[in-house]
């Protein structure tokens, strides 16, 4: 099974599908990690829709790539994509982290689409080089893209991931950073400052590119570039949590939510006006 896009599908219109997904899940008596989800919708709105080839094709075909949701928390973006693709009926959406059921607060590999289960922060991006490693010395053409938390950037083992990846020259990974500057317990700058991030990334070997994480030109143009030959790629796309939530964007507040009727229905009424 596939899970790109169907043809007539364009990323613009995936992003507004999959954030009205989200919004949805959030307003259910669960909840959902509502900002961090929201914050990462264009960015999987693009990869699934222009980018990533059969990122959940049962077998290991030469022609496929792999996504990584590092910052498990944000399933609910990576469920919204995986519905809006035709992977999962999206009635199935509205069983998110109830008993029993397939989609967990964070990936589980049981579901099609999950390559491993992420969600303990800062192990995404070794299991992605291990990917990208694994399909250079098989000779496929493929490429690992793994997601990021910018708070989940402050566990020491991304950068050894990192050092290893220049090291070994693994031009077909590339790293998504989602910085909207927010982790539970606060602004990333003042937990603990990652500031320059780019010139951290630089210093380990990396190709660094900065775009808005929610325009598609800029992401589209990132994702696409070619590769420079034996560096890894990071993209560090400047993001705000929760966008679009009346009350909560840009807010600690918006990490894990329950959506009342009134903010749901006013945010729904936003994205509607952004379609027309």
């Amino acid at each position: 099974m596939l899970t790109q896009a169907p043809p007539q599908l364009v990323a613009e219109d995936l992003a507004v599908e999959l954030r009205r997904m989200i919004i949805e899940m959030a307003a259910s008596p669960n909840g959902v990690h509502v900002g961090g989800s929201l914050s990462i919708a264009d960015l999987l709105a693009v990869l699934h829709a222009e980018v990533l080839r059969h990122p959940a094709a049962a077998g290991p075909p030469v022609e496929r790539d792999y996504l990584v949701l590092s910052k498990g928390q944000a399933s609910a973006a990576l469920y919204a994509a995986l519905a809006a693709t035709g992977v999962l009926p999206e009635a199935e959406l509205a069983s998110y982290a109830e008993q029993g059921g397939r989609l967990a607060g964070h990936p589980m590999k049981k579901l099609p689409g999950v390559l491993f289960s992420t969600g303990s922060l800062g192990h995404g991006l070794s299991l992605g080089l291990g990917v990208a490693l694994a399909g250079r010395r098989f000779g496929r053409d493929s490429r690992a893209f793994v997601v990021l938390g910018d708070g989940e950037l402050q566990e020491g083992s991304n950068w050894e991931a990192a050092m290893a990846a220049s090291h070994h020259g693994v031009d077909n990974l590339v790293a998504i950073v989602d910085r909207n500057d927010w982790q539970i317990t606060g602004r990333t700058e003042d937990v603990m400052s990652l500031e320059p991030l780019a010139g951290k990334w630089a210093a380990f070997g990396w190709r660094v590119l900065c775009v808005d994480g929610h325009d598609h030109g800029q992401i589209r143009h990132a994702l696409t570039t070619p590769v420079e030959t034996a560096r890894p790629t990071v993209i560090l796309a400047r993001t705000i949590k929760g966008r679009g939530l009346p009350g909560l964007a840009d807010t600690k507040k918006s990490h894990s939510a329950t959506l009342d009727l009134a903010t749901r229905q006013q945010a729904l009424a936003d994205l509607a006006g952004e379609r027309s």
